[in-house]
């Protein structure tokens, strides 16, 4: 490991130390051909693997995420959502893979059983289901070039064979409770030790159903069934048998001198979109490492979401929503903190990209985030493939008549939000994510400013120490919970911003460095002679970026 980092992980607002070590090497990787980063070294070399064999980089990333959709069962899986975004050649396209609740959702019996908002943890009616594998084969479908056998192999492989937990999965398991172990009972129990071997049978076998049969053998095979069993009336075979996964037009805006490209609602990428265009429009400093930098990009992180929850629904019009985050513009206070209800945590979700070039010069990049929520997710398994289930129905309202109200086949406000950047004449600037639950846009905030306005390199735009909104009592009730607000501040970050954001008025806490939960960002940029650069994020322990 790298002397004197303090690795750390957090699980229910318990940050752990697993080790202690200074400064991480902050190197970009930088190469001709194609790059892959991603938070799992197992799954960078599954998405490297198919470019060497001819792949495009929607290869890479469906290979790059079954993989760790194996290994890193504590961030995502085949039992959660997928988005993504593809540029090619010029254009940027959209893929939303996030499901829809089961046709039973009732939302009065929730109400009737007490509950003020969706369960958190161990309730099926917070499962949705899964898109993760109609993503798959959706961006395979248009823009993949090598057979979908090939791209699941090495994630199969892994499932099959064998492979080491990461600390932080170790971690993440260590924290869960008694009922959360004996639910994932096929993980803990292997997972005693760091030279532990973990297997997973179930996975492998569904892995390979859909290499060899497509989406049939998922979700009209052995898991619906399951799915379907555990919903006890929620899903229906009809509901199974719904393609989750559908092309919609990226949100796109300019900030940074770049237009900037996410998924627009149900994701909440308008967040990161709206406080990029607010913050280009504030004298931010030269210094970004000043403290100043960090007020006004708080500043204006706050404005763009304090009404997310009025705001975000499956139906809601993204163009609107940054028309009404560019109307705050005078509601930032340039030297005070202004007045906010806007407590933030950690998510767990899996970040990734991939770019590429082709022997006849066209590129190909792909920016794609799949998560099961919060940690393992519901805590439930689907037990015919041992398949943890992610719960991603959190995100709905349990108010009679919201926008965002439970109810079938409703997709929930989603926290993922990909992101692109492109330059005025239609080249790939880069591409970029993060995990990090409510606090994406925050921290895509940060890191945009820092690659495209600082113009930093990857690996120093992700080293930064970073600020987040917190005070929550998980990663998804940022707009809504009652606490008092405060802003965790990374213990790497520059050392003046404690006391000057206090000074300005923030409520500050402190957090260990390179906390996990300021998120796991990889980054792909290209410049202009050519050549990609990318960083995976060092917060990941196990990340890495890789190409040729």
């Amino acid at each position: 490991m790298w002397p004197g980092l303090s690795i750390c992980y957090r699980v229910n607002r318990t940050t752990v130390s697993t080790m202690s070590v200074v400064n991480p090497p902050l190197r970009s990787v930088r190469a001709p051909n194609h790059l892959v980063a991603t938070s799992d070294h197992l799954a960078t070399s599954a998405g490297v693997e198919m470019l060497a064999r001819g792949g495009n980089a929607a290869d890479a990333a469906i290979a790059a995420n079954a993989a760790i959709a194996v290994t890193g069962p504590h961030l995502c899986g085949i039992g959660g959502d997928l988005l993504a975004l593809v540029y090619d050649d010029g254009e940027v396209h959209a893929l939303n893979a996030s499901g829809r609740a089961g046709s039973g959702a009732d939302p009065a019996s929730l109400r009737a059983e007490g509950h003020a908002t969706m369960p958190f943890r161990l309730d099926i009616r917070s499962v949705t289901v899964p898109g993760c594998v109609d993503g798959w084969l959706t961006l395979h479908e248009r823009f993949g070039s090598l057979p979908l056998p090939t791209l699941l192999a090495p994630a199969i492989g892994l499932a099959n064979n064998g492979f080491t937990a990461s600390p932080l999965l170790l971690g993440a398991l260590h924290r869960v409770g008694e009922t959360g172990r004996e639910s994932l009972h096929e993980l803990a129990s292997q997972a005693r030790s760091r030279s532990a071997r973990i297997r997973r049978p179930g996975v492998a076998a569904a892995l390979a159903g859909i290499a060899a049969g497509g989406r049939e053998t998922f979700y009209g095979g052995a898991f619906g069934e399951g799915l379907v069993a555990l919903g006890d009336g929620l899903f229906t075979a009809n509901d199974l048998a719904q393609i989750q996964a559908d092309w919609q037009a990226p949100l796109a805006t300019e900030a940074f001198g770049v237009t900037l490209h996410t998924t627009g609602p149900n994701s909440q990428g308008y967040l990161a979109l709206g406080g990029a265009r607010l913050a280009s429009r504030l004298e931010l400093p030269a210094d970004p490492d000043n403290e100043y930098w960090a007020h006004l990009l708080i500043e204006a992180a706050t404005a763009a979401g304090r009404d997310r929850p009025h705001q975000l629904h499956e139906h809601a019009d993204g163009g609107n929503l940054l028309d009404v985050i560019d109307s705050r513009i005078d509601d930032i206070n340039v030297e005070r903190a202004s007045q906010r209800a806007t407590p933030a945590d950690a998510g767990d979700t899996t970040y990734l990209c991939a770019a590429g070039r082709s022997a006849n010069g066209r590129e190909m990049a792909v920016s794609l985030i799949q998560s099961n929520a919060s940690g393992f997710g519901s805590h439930i398994v689907e037990p015919n493939t041992g398949t943890n289930l992610h719960n991603r129905g959190i995100g709905f309202n349990l108010q009679p008549g919201h926008a965002a109200e439970y109810g079938p086949r409703r997709r929930p406000p989603h926290t993922l939000l990909p992101m692109a950047a492109t330059r005025y004449d239609g080249s790939l600037s880069g591409v970029f994510g993060t995990m990090g639950g409510d606090a994406q846009p925050q921290i895509m905030l940060q890191l945009a400013a820092r690659l495209l306005h600082h113009r930093q390199t990857p690996a120093r735009a992700i080293g930064a120490g970073r600020w987040a909104l917190t005070g929550g009592l998980n990663g998804f009730n940022t707009w809504t919970s009652r606490s008092d607000p405060a802003v965790s501040i990374e213990g790497h970050a520059p050392a003046g911003w404690v006391p000057d954001l206090a000074h300005r008025g923030h409520r500050t806490a402190t957090a260990p460095d390179w906390d996990s939960s300021f998120g796991h960002a990889c980054v792909i940029v290209s410049d202009r002679n050519g050549m990609w650069a990318g960083s995976s994020d060092p917060r990941s322990i196990v990340g890495s970026c890789a190409g040729g």
